[in-house]
């Protein structure tokens, strides 16, 4: 039985907008320098107007792109007719104050990985493909099918076999270096490629690498974990290893962490958070607890920073 935000029949699937582009180095940079340069707001037409080319150093259709995985990363967000950066936008790349301006830290890849597969709302098959589809190894084709099968069951009628190969396609080149591109700035390797979340088996199949992740910092870890729970479970206090593990959007699916990985980093929660989660493994039954309800997801993140990971 599907659950999660794909089961909410409210919820259209979203398979477009990249523009078949992948998320590319220094992009989320472009579009908050783009956005944040306007103290109002930004308009909504700043990524398609006739100067976007020349703002954003790239043809019409990546500057479209660049909108969408902006929106995506949450690094901007749209309110009206006006675009303003994000309180996430701000933490990261502000000139002056920003974490990590140029995306040089490998917390940030992580942080956009959590970003793009946590939710469905705008990269539907990074949520699905993540979070929903079982096979450990596999083609384009039978993970195009299998959203196929999903949009069938869900009724979402508008979307065409073509624009699913597409969006699969963008996926695929999103985890897996090409190795039949020529080195350019507009074919700079993808940002996610840096993870290993996903790797090329013999011509044409595919398998993701479940496991330790040893470069994801504790930080990201815990914005995610703090970030899921308010999501799945606000009102309660204590949370099972299995949810964590298992449901989808949660930190085990989005990252790939097989059950003792997972587990290995819980029971050092309690140094690892400040004291924010304490891990319990009281007769069998395994779980973390968090302290207060009032924790700040960029404290939690700025961890992730300060430590140097």
């Amino acid at each position: 039985m599907l659950r999660g935000p794909l089961a909410n029949p409210e919820f259209k699937g979203q398979f477009s907008g990249h523009e078949t582009f992948p998320l590319r180095h220094l992009w989320l940079r472009k579009a908050y320098d783009a956005i944040a340069k306007h103290k109002s707001g930004a308009p909504r037409s700043v990524f398609s107007e006739a100067k976007a080319i020349i703002t954003f150093g790239v043809g019409k259709n990546m500057a479209t792109s660049i909108r969408h995985w902006a929106l995506a990363c949450n690094i901007i967000s749209e309110d009206g007719e006006k675009i303003r950066p994000t309180a996430l936008g701000e933490f990261l790349l502000n000139k002056q104050t920003g974490r990590d301006p140029f995306m040089e830290s490998p917390a940030t890849t992580w942080l956009m990985q959590w970003m793009v597969a946590r939710l469905p709302d705008r990269t539907t098959t990074w949520f699905y493909a993540f979070n929903h589809f079982t096979a450990q190894t596999f083609e384009r084709e039978a993970l195009a099918q299998s959203i196929r099968d999903l949009c069938l069951q869900r009724g979402w009628k508008r979307t065409s076999e073509a624009t699913i190969k597409r969006d699969v396609e963008c996926f695929i080149r999103s985890y897996v270096q090409r190795t039949d591109s020529k080195f350019s700035d507009d074919h700079m390797e993808p940002v996610l490629t840096e993870l290993g979340l996903i790797r090329p088996v013999g011509s044409k199949s595919f398998e993701f690498r479940r496991g330790h992740k040893p470069s994801l910092p504790d930080g990201v870890f815990l914005f995610a974990l703090n970030d899921f729970w308010n999501r799945h479970a606000p009102g309660q206090n204590t949370m099972a290893v299995e949810s964590l593990a298992y449901e989808p959007g949660s930190p085990g699916r989005v990252f790939k962490l097989d059950e003792y990985s997972l587990i290995e980093r819980l029971a050092n929660i309690d140094d690892s958070s400040k004291g924010g989660f304490a891990w319990s493994d009281t007769a069998g039954v395994r779980n973390i607890a968090r302290r207060t309800e009032t924790i700040e997801p960029l404290t939690l993140l700025n961890l992730a920073y300060v430590s140097g990971a």
